[in-house]
């Protein structure tokens, strides 16, 4: 892809196409004001205003673009996003207003995965000018956090395992003088118990590790962020079947959620103490892995009947939160590609969102919609609990609820690990789409990301 940080730049009058946006309501209005020219390529085109749809007109020695929107009043992230996709490189400029929201798209909608092919496209960069010169570098961050989320997530678990995924936390540590620290071996049987467990059975080049980064004045409000990162699971002894296995390379979804997260609370220089948690391991199959029926013990002290080893996301995340917990933060997030019981009920574009308090989630549920990046409340219901009892431990990790409530019971599992009266928040993210959609390509995908972003802006900009 072109250097991101060249596709939107500051309109100081040079050269550029112009972008006219229509909606139906204005379409009319547009006509009157073309030529004859103009208006024989417009219908020769058969546009209609149709929101997606666009048009190459005539404009004097060159030419210019309508494209049709929902609401020419209200763009959306979205709007713009096929013009990016579609249009011949070069500048362009809206004219009668300015792209707003629409920048995000834009940028978003150039992105390409190339990393593994042998001749990747050289298309060029499709260029937006705005007069909106302080919109732009909080636009770009977020964009990049989304594509940073889509390159962890597509690149495979080969070299994507627990050490790139520190490789990636280093990055962070660096670039914001972070502090760093990284638990491994003995000493992560003995701290985090669980995320040893889960890991134990991979490679020495893909050993398991809990990775934390802490930044921030101490005196700021502490927050933490924890991502599930499962580089790769195979389900381990309860092995999923080859076609359940395909898409588990973003099975990191989490951890990738979660740092592109920290990128942006650091980058903003948010007033906050931030506390990153990635337990990072590969669930594979050898002959030390862990087996169902066995007792797990947990950094909170919890004891863990294993009821099937493929819920093993709930396991790393239960030792990480633990020790999220202990710093006496006021508010956790997490992000977890955990069920398949979420997709379900929701399908791959919203993420299941669960929180104790109803403040926080309706920050977030409006968070959501104001960035085009919404997510979907799913209650912690108490009666749900007793599907998680164990006769000879204290909790099970695959529960008893016959295929019900798989979202919420996995997500009570977790409640368990988070200290009593911390404002907590739970994302079971797919982090990947299906198909692709105008600006969201076809692959991994940041879902969730800009909702809690926001949410933190509104909480703690203010305060700060």
């Amino acid at each position: 892809m072109s250097d991101k940080n060249a596709l939107i730049q500051p309109d100081r009058g040079q050269s550029a196409v112009s972008l006219h946006l229509v909606d139906k309501d204005g379409l009319d209005a547009f006509r009157k004001g073309l030529n004859a020219a103009q208006r024989t390529a417009l219908e020769a085109q058969r546009f209609e205003g149709d929101a997606g749809s666009h048009a190459i007109l005539p404009d004097g020695e060159g030419w210019m673009a309508v494209a049709g929107v929902a609401d020419v009043q209200k763009l959306s992230s979205w709007c713009m996003a096929k013009l990016a996709e579609t249009l011949p490189a070069g500048t362009y400029r809206r004219i009668a207003g300015e792209p707003g929201a629409a920048m995000f798209g834009w940028v978003t909608g150039q992105y390409r995965f190339e990393r593994y092919l042998s001749e990747p496209k050289d298309e060029g960069p499709r260029v937006l000018l705005t007069g909106e010169v302080k919109a732009i570098e909080p636009i770009l961050a977020e964009a990049e956090a989304v594509m940073l989320v889509r390159d962890l997530v597509n690149t495979p678990a080969e070299d994507m395992g627990p050490a790139q995924l520190e490789a990636e936390a280093e990055n962070l540590h660096k670039a914001y003088r972070a502090e760093i620290r990284v638990t491994r071996g003995d000493m992560l049987e003995h701290e985090f118990p669980m995320v040893h467990a889960v890991g134990r059975a991979a490679a020495r080049s893909h050993a398991p590790r809990m990775i934390e980064l802490e930044w921030g004045n101490p005196r700021h409000p502490r927050i933490a962020i924890v991502g599930k990162g499962v580089c790769f699971d195979s389900g381990g002894l309860d092995v999923k079947p080859s076609a359940g296995m395909l898409l588990m390379k973003k099975d990191m979804g989490g951890a990738a959620h979660a740092l592109a997260l920290a990128r942006l609370v650091m980058q903003a220089q948010l007033p906050v103490r931030l506390h990153l948690l990635v337990p990072a391991v590969e669930n594979a199959i050898a002959g030390n892995s862990f087996r169902p029926g066995d007792i797990l013990k947990s950094r909170a002290g919890i004891s863990v009947e294993i009821g099937n080893t493929d819920a093993e996301g709930r396991l790393v995340l239960g030792d990480a939160l633990a020790r999220a917990g202990e710093n006496e933060p006021e508010l956790v997030i997490d992000f977890a590609t955990l069920t398949g019981a979420a997709r379900v009920a929701l399908g791959p574009d919203l993420p299941a969102l669960f929180a104790r308090e109803d403040a926080t989630a309706n920050a977030l549920l409006e968070a959501g919609i104001a960035t085009d990046d919404a997510c979907w409340r799913l209650p912690l219901h108490e009666g749900y609990r007793e599907y998680m009892k164990s006769d000879i431990a204290d909790i099970n990790n695959a529960g008893s609820g016959g295929g019900f409530a798989g979202s919420t019971t996995a997500a009570l599992f977790l409640d368990r690990f988070v200290p009593k009266g911390v404002d907590w928040v739970h994302f079971d993210t797919f982090a990947w789409r299906p198909s692709a959609k105008p600006g969201r390509s076809k692959g991994g995908a940041a879902l969730g990301l800009r909702a809690a972003w926001q949410m933190l802006r509104n909480r703690y900009e203010e305060a700060g």
